[in-house]
């Protein structure tokens, strides 16, 4: 529930292959009022298959969200 600033430090909660998936986990965190940032997004038509970890993104909350958002996210399949 915390907006982020320039003074935000971010914790992962979350490593998913691509942003469709990524997007769903924003969404779904959005939903309970958490922000998140992607970090590691690799851009797919210069890099379009995904090896050793090119492809992947870290999905990160601020750190006083971050409690909440492993809670929320431990049901859902990775």
């Amino acid at each position: 529930m915390t907006k982020f600033s320039s003074e935000s430090k971010l914790k992962e909660v979350r490593r998913v292959w691509g942003p469709a998936e990524a997007e769903v986990v924003k969404s779904f965190l959005a939903n309970y009022g958490l922000h998140c940032v992607f970090l590691g997004q690799a851009n797919p038509t210069s890099y379009p298959i995904a090896t050793d970890g090119l492809g992947e993104i870290r999905i990160m909350v601020a750190e006083e969200d971050y409690e909440l958002a492993i809670k929320l996210l431990k049901d859902i399949p990775e």
